[in-house]
């Protein structure tokens, strides 16, 4: 078994890029996305909404869709890149738990979590992208926070951390192959 971990591409957390390291991931390819493809998606969706805010001196730094410093990249972002991939996304209702969800399905990439997060004592209150991926017939935790990627032993454990992350206030989304 460690031998496949080493081979398990794992981004670790830089700033607020969760995005781009949960997609990088997801991928197992560091060169999956970069820092550049997500602005430039993000930026593409601020030329094509018809209700575009006025500017302002920190429209600079304050994007609808991303934090330009420091990344904090939206649901938005992620759906269009994992969309330019060829890959669909479904929200869970997370009123039917994780009981409901068919972690064998075929057609299922992976799973990207958006979980509330505090930081520094509870002063800095955020959100937090992480996936979890079946790689070699095995779940993994692929969270950017961890320091190695965390193996689930079954799926029971695969729900029961997805159901954890619900009632804490997480959104489950479901990775499709198109």
């Amino acid at each position: 078994m460690e031998n496949c971990e080493s081979q398990i591409y794992h981004e670790r957390q830089r700033l607020q890029f969760c995005l781009l390291h949960s997609l990088n991931n997801l991928f197992q390819d560091k060169n999956a996305f970069t820092r550049e493809s997500l602005n430039s998606i993000a930026e593409k969706l601020v030329d094509d909404d018809p209700n575009k805010e006025t500017w302002t001196p920190l429209s600079l730094l304050l994007k609808p869709h991303h934090n330009t410093l420091t990344g904090n990249y939206d649901v938005n972002v992620l759906i269009t890149a994992l969309e330019g991939k060829g890959k669909s996304v479904v929200w869970h209702d997370k009123r039917s738990g994780a009981s409901s969800i068919d972690l064998d399905a075929d057609t299922l990439m992976g799973i990207v979590l958006n979980v509330p997060v505090k930081r520094y004592g509870g002063l800095w209150r955020s959100r937090h992208w992480v996936v979890i991926r079946k790689i070699n017939g095995v779940w993994y935790n692929l969270d950017s926070d961890l320091v190695v990627p965390l193996l689930f032993k079954d799926d029971d454990e695969v729900r029961g951390f997805l159901d954890q992350n619900l009632s804490s206030g997480g959104e489950v989304l479901f990775v499709n192959n198109a």
